[in-house]
């Protein structure tokens, strides 16, 4: 499952020993939405690799502002406190697990 988080826990997370996938989006944003079924498969496929996790820019502008955000939905990978890749727009099952199967 996909948590929802704050930018304290987003903040804690980092710290940790595991790759953090951190899906930017905003419940108003309709690309975000067919997103979000995508997120909670891949995370299931990469259960115990990485931890992913969901934060809603609205909420959280500081992480907006701290990662230069200007387009949604946008997930990120986090390796060691430090983002590793990124990747911008609505994407398929398949085409992000390609993706994460470079960072993870």
């Amino acid at each position: 499952m996909v948590e929802q988080i704050n930018k304290d826990k987003f903040d804690e997370l980092l710290k940790g020993d595991k790759p953090v996938v951190c899906d930017f989006f905003a419940t108003w944003c309709g690309p975000c939405k067919m997103l979000a079924p995508v997120m909670e498969q891949v995370s299931e496929q990469f259960d115990g690799k990485a931890v992913f996790v969901k934060v809603d820019i609205d909420k959280e502008p500081e992480l907006s502002i701290r990662y230069g955000i200007m387009s949604i939905p946008l997930v990120s990978v986090f390796k060691n406190g430090e983002e590793a890749g990124k990747s911008l727009g609505y994407t398929s099952k398949s085409e992000m697990t390609e993706f994460l199967n470079k960072y993870i």
